[in-house]
């Protein structure tokens, strides 16, 4: 459907790891304050990581967990109550990486054009990353009661976010006056099923044109069509 990216799989695979555990757990704190809690946790969270992977969820149970630590089965509880909490800590956990490139757009001021493709550029690497994380969880929201509530919480927290802004804008005068609510909803579930469809399994799609095409059908919608092939525009946010 999309290009395949013909880079490494195994490679990134590690880096994924690295790059989503290492911001999530305790990589603010200086070293010599990280505990063996904290590693023991990480651990956790890492090896949950690493089994969406290579095996579906449906397959995640807390022996094969653990199997891919040195820890005991009896060491998850110290931490977690079940899979569930697991895979709630590491989705709340994306939900901050991912506003951290949207808030480019949803704070920031001047040109929204350009705003909003630079968010396109960081939201596309993030989700490239943790595409499969996303599709695991997705798809355990169709069986799963606490999934689907978590997976709701996930994009709403999303939604929210996109339909201030863009009232916002529309009160500068920069958007079009129509509901924003709508809008927001369906955009942000391109943006969510594209992300899972292009980077949830192997092999993954080239981030490059999924990003440029989620960018000019944002860009299109809101600001009209005429700034999605510039990208960039002279309107101006204050």
């Amino acid at each position: 459907m999309y290009g395949i990216d013909s880079t490494s799989e195994i490679t990134d695979t590690m880096s994924v790891m690295s790059q989503f555990t290492s911001k999530l757990v305790a990589a603010p704190k200086p070293a010599s304050r990280i505990t063996k809690s904290d590693r023991t946790r990480a651990a956790i969270l890492n090896a949950a990581l690493e089994f969406i992977w290579s095996r579906p969820f449906r397959e995640m149970t807390v022996n094969s967990l653990m199997a891919l630590t040195d820890l005991s089965r009896s060491a998850f509880y110290q931490y977690f109550d079940d899979i569930h909490k697991v895979m709630e800590t590491l989705l709340q956990m994306l939900a901050e990486e991912i506003f951290t490139s949207s808030n480019v757009w949803l704070d920031g001021v001047g040109d929204p054009v350009a705003l909003l493709n630079e968010t396109f550029e960081g939201l596309t690497q993030t989700c490239y990353r943790h595409g499969p994380f996303l599709r695991a969880v997705s798809d355990a929201a169709t069986t799963d009661e606490r999934f689907e509530k978590d997976w709701g919480q996930f994009l709403g927290a999303f939604d929210d976010a996109g339909i201030a802004c863009i009232e916002a804008d529309q009160a500068q005068g920069l958007i079009a006056a129509f509901d924003a609510r709508p809008v927001a909803f369906s955009l942000n579930r391109l943006n969510a099923y594209t992300f899972i469809d292009a980077f949830g399994q192997r092999p993954r799609s080239k981030p490059k044109p999924i990003q440029d095409a989620l960018a000019r059908i944002w860009i299109s919608t809101l600001y009209g069509p005429e700034w999605a092939e510039k990208g960039s525009s002279s309107l101006v946010r204050k």
